[in-house]
């Protein structure tokens, strides 16, 4: 995959903020588009993308129990 997205999971990262958390998701979406930038008209689909596969992070790293960890991982998203 794309080797600039980091791992948000604690302990591996302790802090996560929604920035990580968009920057992982901008990462994805122009690596599975293969564009940077897209064009006018391409714009808002890939705006839709990034947000969609934001909140699916945020949502999965939200209900991951670390072992170890006292209770689920608290996230700022």
């Amino acid at each position: 995959m794309c080797r600039s997205i980091k791992t948000l999971r604690p302990p591996v990262t302790p802090e996560v903020h929604d920035e990580d958390i968009v920057a992982a998701a901008l990462q994805y979406v122009r690596k599975v588009s293969g564009f940077r930038a897209p064009a006018a008209h391409n714009r808002e689909a890939f705006d839709r993308a990034v947000e969609a596969v934001a909140e699916a992070t945020a949502r999965l790293l939200g209900e991951l129990e670390v072992r170890g960890a006292a209770g689920r991982v608290e996230q700022s998203a």
